[in-house]
């Protein structure tokens, strides 16, 4: 991958139903912030939220993006995403193949 376009980035987030996971999925693709998005099949969560243990049916999606164009995929998960405070991890690609087509430009 050259450096302009910055390394691979697997960006994870979970969301609250099917519908609202493939609208997500569908606008980063669709806006080239992501070259690809998986949407997993419904996990359970347990978390803390404002002090209370929680547990929630929720759908994961795996972001394929680099770190060029990770501000603005965060920018759009956060302007779409449903929950108040949303799940957005971003992990370095340390192998793979060496581009991801289809983000940017």
């Amino acid at each position: 991958m050259s450096q302009t376009r910055g390394q691979t980035l697997l960006v994870l987030t979970n969301l609250p139903d099917k519908a609202s996971a493939e609208a997500l999925a569908t606008a980063l693709v669709t806006e080239r912030l992501a070259a690809c998005v998986n949407i997993l099949a419904p996990s359970r969560s347990i978390y803390r939220w404002q002090g209370a243990i929680e547990s929630a049916l929720e759908v994961p999606l795996l972001i394929k993006s680099t770190t060029a164009r990770y501000a603005a995929l965060e920018a759009a998960i956060r302007a779409r995403h449903p929950y108040e405070l949303p799940e957005i991890v971003a992990v370095p690609i340390a192998h793979g193949l060496p581009r991801i087509s289809g983000v940017g430009s």
